[in-house]
C-alpha cells in the first residue's frame, strides 16, 4: 500500500507489522510470521514468501540502547534465517542470522527468537532472509532512532520515509535459481525493479502498484533509502529535486548535495529532500549501474513525489538518471563520501596495522558433465571458492567441533599475476573448501579487495558481518602496495558495512577486530555469493570476561 504521511497513518502503518512500546522502553518485541501469500505484479499473480503477509516486510523502529527480541515463526515450505544487516551484534553472533555461518536455519513449523542489543548505532539499516534467494521478497527496513533527546546532526526533517529498492521475478525465484544451477549458467535476470515492492506506472498493470510520497511546499523530508535488490547496483534520482546525503550504512556523513545517488545491494543512504519546486508530480526513479557488457535488467522502476493538493491527473516529470554505464559519475560520487568526524561522532581510523590481507576476486569454470556447456561457473577469493558447511561455523568454533572448517585461508593469493590485464580464461587452480581466516582479538586489520579479469572484470559490493570498517582507499587497476597507501584517507574516510569494489579496481578497508565470533564476508550480489564468493573471519576471544562469545541461546535451531 502507498505510504500516507499524517501522524496517525504513519504510526498505524508501523503497528501492522510489529508491537510498538513507548519510546522510552528498553525492550522492543516483534513477531515475524514467515508465511506464503499470493501477490500480483505486472499482470501476474504468484505465491511469495513474506513476513506477516507483507511485501516488503514491516519496518522495525527502535532507539539506540534498546534491547530487541524478534520471534521468527516459520510457516513456509523453505528453511529460514533472518540477518539484521549492519547490526554489530557484539559478542552475540547467535543473533546475526546467516544460515550455516552463525546458526542452522529455522525449519518449517519451528521458531527462533533473535535477542540482541542495539549499542552505539543509530540510523538506517535493514533486515533480510539469509538463505537461498529468499531475500527477493523477505526484507524490510530497520530504523534506529538516536537516544531520547539527542538531535540529528543535520536539520530536523518534517517527515521520514523508508524507500526500499528491490527486484521482481515473474517466476518462482527459487525455481529460477535451480534451473540456472542445473544448466551451469547464471539464472534468468529479474523482470522488474521495484520501489517499496512496486514497479511503478512505467510497467504494465502497475497504476495501483505505484508508491507515492505526498509532500508540502517548503518542508524538508528525510528519505531512508535501502538497496534490497539481489544483484544490481542502482542509481536513484528525483525529478527536479536535489538530494543532500547525510548518512550511509547508519553512519553520519559530511553532507553534500547531488542530483543522483549510487547505492549497491546491502547499502543504505539517508538523504534530505526539500519540497521547494513548483507544486506538481515528480517521478522518483531507480535504474541499474553496470559498466561491463553483461546482461542486466535495465528497466526503470518509478515512484511519485506529489505535492499536496496537486491532482493525480498531472503527468509527472521524469528525472535525469546517469547512463547505465556511467563509471565517471559512480567513481566521483563514491569519492564525495566522507565520515562526519565530529567531536560527538569521531572517525577512529586504525593507523597502525597488525594484519595485512590482500584478497583477489575472480571467476572460473569447473567441469560439469551434466551442465549445458559441460562447465559450471564459480567465484573465488584468493582462488578459493567457499563451500557451505552443514552446521553453523559459530557452533563449530564455540563448541570446538572438529572437521567443519579449516582456519588456513591465505592472507594473499597463491600466485600473483596482472590482475586487471587482458581477460584470462584459464582456471588458475581454483580450490573449493570451507576455509576461514583466524584473527587475533583487538588486532587492527587492513583488507585490500582486488577485482580481477578472470573471465571478466565486474564491480562487487562486499559486506562484512559484525563490523563497520573505514574505506581508506580505492582505485582502478592493480593495487600498488608501495604507492597506493600513501594516498589513503586516514582522517575522515567513510565508515560503513558494505563497500563496492570498482570494476577492474581495488578497495582498501580497515577495522579493529574487537568483536569475537565468526563473521561472514561475502559479495552482496546473490548470484556471486552462490558461486562461492565468500569466506569468514574467526575473531578469537579476548582475555577479559566481557571479551568472549556469549553462550548460545537455548532455542538455537538444531542442525
Amino acid at each position: 500500500m502507498c505510504r500516507a504521511f499524517s501522524g496517525f497513518t504513519f504510526v498505524f502503518s508501523a503497528f501492522l507489522g510489529l508491537i510498538i512500546f513507548p519510546a522510552e522502553a528498553a525492550i522492543k518485541k516483534y513477531q515475524f510470521d514467515i508465511q506464503v501469500k499470493n501477490v500480483s505484479r505486472l499482470c501476474h499473480a504468484k505465491p511469495i514468501v513474506t513476513v506477516n503477509g507483507r511485501f516488503p516486510g514491516p519496518t522495525i523502529y527502535v532507539r539506540e540502547g534498546d534491547r530487541v527480541l524478534i520471534n521468527v515463526t516459520n510457516n513456509a515450505q523453505y528453511n529460514m534465517s533472518i540477518h539484521w544487516h549492519g547490526l554489530k551484534q557484539y559478542r552475540n553472533g547467535w543473533a546475526d542470522g546467516p544460515a550455516y555461518i552463525t546458526q542452522c536455519p529455522i525449519q518449517t513449523g519451528n521458531s527462533y527468537t533473535y535477542d540482541f542489543n542495539v549499542t552505539g548505532q543509530r540510523g538506517t539499516l535493514w533486515w533480510h532472509a539469509h538463505i537461498l534467494w529468499l531475500r527477493a521478497t523477505v526484507y524490510g527496513a530497520f530504523v534506529i532512532m538516536p537516544k531520547q533527546g539527542t538531535p540529528f546532526p543535520f536539520p530536523q526533517p518534517h517527515q521520514e520515509v523508508e524507500v526500499l529498492l528491490g527486484e521482481w521475478w515473474h517466476a518462482d525465484v527459487e525455481e529460477v535459481v535451480k534451473e540456472g544451477t542445473t544448466m551451469g549458467l547464471p539464472p534468468n535476470m529479474s523482470d522488474a525493479h521495484t520501489i517499496n515492492g512496486k514497479p511503478g506506472p512505467l510497467f504494465p498493470c502497475s497504476e495501483k502498484h505505484t508508491f507515492v510520497i505526498e509532500v508540502e511546499l517548503g518542508k524538508t523530508y528525510l528519505l531512508r533509502i535501502v538497496n534490497a535488490a539481489l544483484n544490481d547496483e542502482l542509481f536513484f534520482a528525483i525529478a527536479g529535486h536535489n538530494m543532500t546525503v547525510v548518512e550511509v550504512d547508519a553512519v553520519y556523513a559530511k553532507p553534500f548535495t547531488t542530483q543522483a545517488i549510487l547505492i549497491a545491494p546491502g547499502q543504505t543512504t539517508n538523504v534530505l529532500v526539500q519540497a521547494n519546486q513548483v507544486p506538481g508530480r515528480y517521478f522518483m526513479a531507480s535504474r541499474v549501474f553496470m559498466d561491463v557488457p553483461l546482461s542486466i535488467d535495465n528497466k526503470t522502476a518509478s515512484a511519485i513525489l506529489q505535492y499536496k493538493g496537486v491532482p493525480n491527473t498531472v503527468l509527472p516529470s521524469i528525472p535525469q538518471l546517469p547512463a547505465p554505464n556511467d563509471t565517471e559519475f559512480a567513481l566521483s560520487y563514491v569519492k564525495k563520501l566522507r565520515s562526519l568526524n565530529s567531536q560527538q561522532y569521531p572517525a577512529n581510523v586504525p593507523l597502525k596495522i597488525d594484519r595485512n590481507l590482500f584478497y583477489t576476486v575472480g571467476f572460473g569454470k569447473n567441469s560439469c558433465p551434466t551442465c549445458l556447456n559441460g562447465t559450471k561457473l564459480l567465484a573465488s577469493l584468493n582462488n578459493i571458492s567457499f563451500a557451505m558447511p552443514q552446521i553453523g561455523l559459530l557452533q563449530a568454533h564455540y563448541f570446538n567441533i572438529k572437521g567443519v572448517y579449516r582456519a588456513d585461508f591465505p592472507d594473499k593469493p597463491p600466485t600473483p599475476f596482472n590482475y586487471t590485464g587482458v581477460p584470462l580464461t584459464a582456471n588458475l587452480g581454483t580450490a573449493t573448501g570451507t576455509r576461514v581466516s583466524k584473527i587475533a582479538f583487538n588486532s587492527t586489520v587492513e583488507l585490500v579487495l582486488q577485482d580481477t579479469n578472470l573471465l571478466t572484470v565486474e564491480s562487487h559490493p562486499f559486506h562484512l558481518h559484525g563490523y563497520n570498517f573505514f574505506v581508506v582507499g580505492t582505485g582502478i587497476g592493480n593495487f600498488d602496495h608501495d604507492k597506493d597507501p600513501k594516498n589513503y584517507n586516514l582522517v575522515d574516510p567513510i565508515e560503513r558495512n558494505t563497500v563496492g569494489v570498482p570494476t577492474g579496481g581495488w578497495t582498501a578497508i580497515r577495522f579493529k577486530a574487537d568483536n569475537p565470533g565468526v563473521w561472514f564476508l561475502h559479495c552482496h550480489l546473490e548470484l556471486h555469493t552462490g558461486w562461492g564468493l565468500k569466506t569468514a573471519f574467526v575473531v578469537e576471544d579476548g582475555p577479559g570476561t566481557d571479551q568472549s562469545v556469549l553462550p548460545p541461546p537455548k532455542d538455537l535451531p538444531p542442525c
